[in-house]
């Protein structure tokens, strides 16, 4: 039985989205910050579309944002994504997003033999469509993601833009309802 002095979950995001629609711009953009890859712009754009009356209003927003972006800046939206077990992982300089992520997904766990696949597959993705493949990889298995590389190589770079298009908006619910619940 729950606590009646205590407020439910929707309270909690109802309010978080009410404050989080008073910031100023810069405020608003700082706390979005990491829901698109290293894109503020997008968040900078979508907080004149608040205030935000659900988490569903304001991914529309952003995603709206995204939709009538200019092919360069949503193909510098891809490329802002890293490659799934790449270098920036082996490195250590992935988002705290991104590694969470791709740890969830049991990427840092890959065999030899698995690390090679993807390496190979990332390249050649790469090298088919002159970006990054762009996957919302939770739930998802390390398999599963590998397979869907191999999958879409096959596509038509048109389809394939469009598809990691979806894909990031996928990644930046997550990421919204995540942030959200948290300061919930």
């Amino acid at each position: 039985m729950s606590n009646p002095a205590s407020p439910s979950a929707t309270d909690r995001t109802t309010t978080a989205l009410a404050e989080l629609s008073r910031l100023p711009q810069d405020a608003f953009v700082a706390r979005l910050e990491g829901i698109f890859e290293h894109s503020p712009w997008i968040a900078e754009r979508a907080w004149s579309a608040g205030p935000f009356t659900s988490i569903d209003a304001l991914h529309a927003a952003m995603c709206l944002v995204v939709d009538t972006a200019d092919t360069a800046e949503q193909l510098g939206l891809i490329c802002a994504h890293p490659e799934l077990a790449g270098k920036e992982a082996e490195e250590g300089t992935l988002t705290t997003a991104s590694t969470g992520e791709q740890r969830g997904a049991g990427l840092d766990q890959c065999s030899k033999e698995e690390l090679q696949r993807l390496r190979r597959l990332n390249q050649d993705y790469r090298a088919r469509f002159g970006f990054p493949f762009v996957v919302a990889v939770k739930g998802l298995t390390r398999h599963q993601i590998m397979d869907r590389v191999e999958a879409r190589l096959a596509n038509a770079r048109d389809a394939e833009f469009r598809t990691c298009l979806a894909e990031i908006g996928k990644i930046a619910r997550f990421r919204l309802d995540a942030l959200i619940g948290a300061s919930a």
